[in-house]
């Protein structure tokens, strides 16, 4: 045989070499992807990594979290998992037990891309494990800091030993077998305004809610189609997060496309709106990661209780103190025909509805809406009182009250004098009712965005950005192309907005420029 055949040959088993050994670490790649646990439907801890690790802690609504720094290839950290895994399901995910206290995370080590990251911690073994409030994470840590707000946990070796130093770092007395909806730890909200700072959360959640609520039950038709823009277009100004701010606008701009007015024109019958729904549900309201699935000072002390109607009714407040002279009737209007158009209760759309329908002039202040919000709120509420006191349909934890009680605002109170519209029995100061409610919605409500660092230069919250596109070292390509897309947005927008004004639509928007 010649030289030259002997080389053929070896070049094709040198060929045939080189693709099983490619294709055996396609194979390990996917096995070890799956020991890492980043796609098992079991995992709850959610895995973090260089890229995602300061966003995702400054981000969540959490009170405090767990960070589990480990290795892959680790025997002990393999065996560890089940038992780590054990704790995080009662406080991870939309079916957790006890949501929004504690957020359980884990960082592989064992990655390149967590080499610097993991040195931040001076992390000396695995597993080792990280307590402390999200957003002191970011800072990283040593054991020459003294007065470091995180600390290492030095019992959690088992389940039940991690759970023990939980309780006891919280005051808890939580169990491995705890069922959902067993909220005997829930505090009430009365007495400490600082709580409505969680509600920025709900805020999201139920406006998310909304929208898929809306799509689900396909409730977007030709006469619905003007109130869901007038209402969309007050979220767009007004909303208390800015990305559910900046949602909404991408909704705006591309609605006359996937819902034109003449889709429901009199020569069409049995419409078919299943290809705009499907589209719709595309546009991520309020981010992508929401709806989270579980409140925060929405949450009841049972199932069936609270949630969605807590945080949509927080949210029409925290409208009302947010919008200008000029817009109080629009606001009004909006508001309004939205809850009549697409609050699913039909008894409690007729209620507000009939509560809408008595308002015999056109609101010219602001806080002449945010009060008669805030009066038709308390109408709601006593009404549910009595209900409540024959039927006992309510939450025990959480009973209907006639609001702000004394606890929360003295000074809206008058000791005597006559009673007053807001809560048949009280007599209010309703200036100093129109302060708390500005302090309440406005200011408090977005507090822990402030204090996460969170808000934008114009005092905004600035919680846009996807957790897991927060990347340490952005490129000069990638900065481009984050200056060309955001343009893109702008001249949308622009466009959006020069389009209302050939359109018969009544609300201007005077705050696109913030999206």
């Amino acid at each position: 045989m010649s030289l030259v055949h002997w080389i053929l040959i070896l070049n094709l088993w040198i060929l045939k070499a080189t693709s099983l050994q490619a294709g055996s670490r396609v194979v390990l790649r996917e096995i070890g992807h799956n020991i890492v646990g980043g796609s098992d439907p079991k995992d709850y801890a959610v895995e973090l990594n260089a890229t995602n690790f300061d966003a995702v802690l400054k981000d969540t609504p959490a009170t405090y979290a767990i960070v589990e720094f480990f290795a892959h290839w680790c025997p002990a950290c393999r065996n560890y998992k089940h038992h780590y895994e054990n704790v995080a399901k009662l406080f991870n995910g939309p079916n957790a037990v006890h949501p929004g206290i504690v957020l359980m995370t884990r960082v592989d080590c064992a990655l390149k891309i967590n080499s610097k990251l993991c040195d931040k911690f001076s992390v000396s073994h695995y597993p080792m494990l990280f307590w402390g409030p999200p957003t002191k994470f970011p800072a990283g840590w040593s054991s020459n800091q003294a007065k470091s707000k995180l600390h290492v946990i030095d019992d959690g070796r088992t389940a039940e030993r991690l759970l023990n130093w939980i309780n006891k770092q919280i005051g808890s007395s939580y169990g491995l077998e705890d069922e959902k909806f067993e909220n005997e730890h829930l505090s009430s909200n009365i007495s400490d305004p600082g709580q409505i700072a969680q509600a920025v959360y709900d805020v999201e959640e139920a406006t998310a809610t909304a929208f898929d609520i809306i799509l689900e039950h396909k409730m977007i038709k030709s006469e619905t189609r003007a109130p869901l823009i007038k209402f969309l277009q007050l979220l767009v100004a007004h909303h208390p997060s800015r990305r559910c701010r900046k949602g909404s606008a991408e909704v705006l701009v591309n609605f006359d496309d996937l819902c034109p007015l003449d889709m429901w024109s009199s020569d069409k019958h049995d419409v078919d709106t299943s290809n705009m729904i499907g589209v719709l549900r595309n546009f991520h309201i309020c981010g992508k990661d929401v709806p989270r699935g579980y409140w925060m000072f929405c949450r009841g002390s049972k199932n069936d209780t609270r949630g969605f109607s807590c945080g949509l009714w927080v949210l029409m407040h925290s409208l009302s103190v947010r919008i200008e002279d000029g817009e109080s009737q629009t606001a009004f209007t909006s508001i309004c025909d939205f809850i009549h158009n697409f609050f699913i209760c039909q008894e409690c759309r007729q209620h507000f509805y009939e509560m809408c329908s008595s308002v015999k002039s056109p609101f010219t202040k602001a806080r002449d809406f945010a009060l008669w919000l805030w009066s038709a709120h308390n109408e709601v509420n006593e009404r549910l009182m009595k209900e409540e006191a024959s039927l006992k349909p309510g939450d025990p934890k959480f009973p209907k009250i006639i609001w702000p009680p004394k606890q929360l605002c003295p000074s809206c109170h008058h000791s005597q004098g006559p009673k007053d519209k807001g809560g048949s029995q009280i007599n209010w100061k309703r200036d100093e009712v129109f302060k708390f409610l500005i302090s309440y919605y406005g200011n408090t409500l977005v507090s822990l965005y402030k204090e996460k660092g969170l808000l934008g230069g114009d005092g905004t919250t600035d919680i846009l950005e996807d957790s897991s596109t927060n990347a340490v070292v952005v490129p000069v390509g990638a900065a481009l192309a984050i200056a060309l897309a955001s343009c893109a947005f702008g001249a949308l927008a622009c466009y959006w907005r020069s389009q209302q004004k050939n359109r018969k639509y009544y609300h201007q928007l005077h705050s696109l420029k913030n999206i």
